[in-house]
């Protein structure tokens, strides 16, 4: 690994004491081994001159479909099951190998490009193990599993698992991934939503979660369909039932949890259940607006995912992070998710919800350097003078700021040239993989 000095940057920290200063980096190996002014370093072996840029915490989001970035404008303007049934499920039953690769790196190309550094992945029935081989070529931070499906009507004969045949594919490849590369990649087991699985395998994955010491990354409470399937197959809503399961804990993650009654929320604050906020899928889905104020209020853990790229439709985590803050103000008034409250869900936020805060999510000694340089040297972000930088990256920025991405003390993104990813190749066999899946399609549905 590569001894790096950044020099000169405006940092912002995202420490206990919310510290922004003009300063210097250095990294050694994969962690922070000094951050501080006018620093003295003598055996950096490439020193990064950041004068005029700013240095923040990489993003971290927790929920992210990288299979589904091949589906990127084939789905739009639909409510979530028709979604789900009439263009992604017979989509992600198209799958083959090389598509899976090439959909994951287009989508951690695109994140790594707007600043994120660790991501909590949803992967699809079949082929996951190369959705972990474009993980680990890229350098990104993941949790990631794949999808559990043996339930539900209108599913492809494809996407339809045994029980058993679920399970044991998920334990085998937690065991050839789960802490790979020093812990850069680590597996999290993946029930799709209570609809898509049986109680007999939603049991076996609390105990499975509980045995391995991992995390449940899973939907619930999306969509008031959804709701009412839950309630009329189990007689109970979705977090009660989990709950019911022995599912809700700490190391279970649900995304959306936008239809909450408080018997949910709850259970969510007295288990620790950690919720991942959607903004942005939520409004193109029509599914809803999370009453994120509330639950922060009761101090329950709330972080970002731009979730997939067909109901988005980009992963772009300042993207993410405005309207997060913007959505809730007509509601409840403007003062209520400033800008750093959104940005601390985006960074240590995120950090904390898959535990952890002690290595990622801000930048202090000791932490491994995941991290972003952008340059805010633009009209849409000036002027500077007087201005919160926090206030700057929440409202004005977009991702063609990001000027650099460092994860774990590899830059894999440097000027805006991605260095573990081939820009060209993938952009290339990704048309090639969707027009190969399409010709798939009309027989899948044909099989519903």
């Amino acid at each position: 690994m590569t001894n790096l000095l950044i020099k000169n940057a405006e940092i912002v920290t995202m420490n206990a004491n919310d510290e922004i200063f003009n300063g210097d980096i250095y990294i050694e190996n994969d962690r922070i081994k000094a951050i501080g002014k006018n620093l003295v370093v003598t055996c950096a072996d490439k020193i990064i001159d950041a004068s005029g840029r700013t240095v923040i915490p990489g993003f971290v989001q927790t929920h992210i479909h990288l299979c589904q970035t091949l589906f990127r404008g084939r789905a739009d303007d639909l409510e979530l099951m028709d979604w789900l049934k009439q263009k992604i499920w017979p989509l992600e039953a198209a799958h083959d190998e090389e598509s899976i690769y090439y959909s994951a790196l287009l989508g951690i190309g695109e994140l790594i490009q707007s600043g994120t550094t660790t991501i909590v992945d949803m992967e699809t029935v079949h082929h996951t193990e190369f959705a972990f081989q474009a993980i680990a070529a890229s350098g990104i931070r993941a949790l990631s599993g794949k999808v559990m499906m043996d339930k539900g009507n209108e599913v492809p004969k494809r996407l339809q698992e045994k029980t058993s045949e679920s399970i044991q594919k998920s334990v085998d490849l937690l065991e050839q991934w789960n802490e790979f590369d020093g812990g850069r990649i680590k597996y999290a087991f993946s029930p799709r939503f209570v609809v898509s699985c049986t109680e007999e395998l939603l049991k076996e994955v609390s105990s499975l979660s509980k045995h391995y010491n991992v995390y449940v990354h899973t939907h619930a409470s999306e969509n008031r369909g959804e709701i009412e399937i839950v309630e009329r197959e189990t007689g109970m809503r979705n977090i009660t039932y989990l709950d019911h399961l022995g599912l809700a804990n700490e190391r279970l993650i649900l995304a959306h949890c936008i239809w909450l009654d408080e018997t949910e929320k709850i259970i969510i604050k007295e288990k620790g259940v950690k919720v991942s906020h959607c903004p942005g899928s939520n409004l193109k889905l029509a599914s809803g607006i999370a009453e994120i104020p509330h639950l922060l209020q009761q101090n329950i853990s709330v972080s970002l995912g731009a979730d997939g790229a067909p109901c988005n439709n980009n992963l772009d985590m300042l993207n993410e992070m405005r309207l997060a803050a913007l959505i809730q103000k007509p509601t409840f008034g403007p003062t209520v998710m400033d800008a750093k409250t959104v940005f601390k869900m985006a960074t240590i936020g995120g950090a904390k919800a898959i535990g952890m805060e002690n290595e990622i999510g801000s930048l202090e000694v000791g932490k491994k350097a995941d991290l972003a340089i952008l340059n805010l040297n633009d009209f849409h972000t000036y002027p500077s003078f007087g201005v919160d930088p926090i206030s700057r990256i929440v409202y004005s920025a977009t991702h063609a700021d990001v000027e650099t991405t460092i994860i774990n003390g590899k830059i894999v993104m440097e000027n805006r040239w991605l260095k573990t990813i081939d820009k060209n190749i993938v952009l290339q066999e990704a048309n090639q993989s969707i027009r190969r899946l399409m010709k798939k399609v009309p027989n899948l549905l044909n099989s519903l």
